[in-house]
């Protein structure tokens, strides 16, 4: 057994993504750890997804265990992404590190997807116990400035 071996080790799982594509809503499914090594894949599977103009366009986050600036990055650019082909957008699942990224930054999480857009107010979603709904405001202005 090697040192850093024991009780207190973390296991890496990969990242992976999932898309499902359906008239209605396109979601995709995210695991593992969003960085600068994973963010080029959710940036090209929402572009896969949003080729088939769904209505709506949801990222699950339910299974991500880290998120960076580089992560952060891809996920705006999945809601700028499909606001331009004008689908709905809305992320789930969001756990206490993404959460904390994103208050640290300040975007509201309570409208990360819909706000701005007229006639459309946050959207419901079912969300995992312990996990936030987000259907980002001025602060993406903010944040876009901080990532270039």
């Amino acid at each position: 057994m090697w040192p850093w071996e024991g009780a207190d080790t973390v296991a890496v799982l990969p990242f992976t993504s999932h898309a499902v594509v359906r008239p209605d809503v396109a979601r995709v499914i995210l695991a593992g750890e969003l960085d600068m090594d994973t963010a080029s894949h959710v940036r090209e599977a929402v572009a896969v997804c949003l080729r088939e103009r769904p209505a709506r366009l949801c990222l699950d986050l339910t299974d991500v265990s880290f998120c960076d600036c580089a992560g952060l990055s891809a996920l705006l650019d999945a809601r700028s992404s499909a606001l331009a082909v004008d689908a709905r957008f809305a992320v789930e699942g969001v756990g206490t590190q993404v959460a904390r990224l994103f208050s640290l930054i300040g975007i509201d999480l309570l409208h990360l997807g819909e706000r701005g857009r007229p006639g459309t107010g946050p959207a419901h979603h079912a969300v995992a116990p312990g996990r936030h709904a987000a259907p980002v405001d001025a602060a993406e202005s903010s944040l876009r400035r901080l990532l270039t």
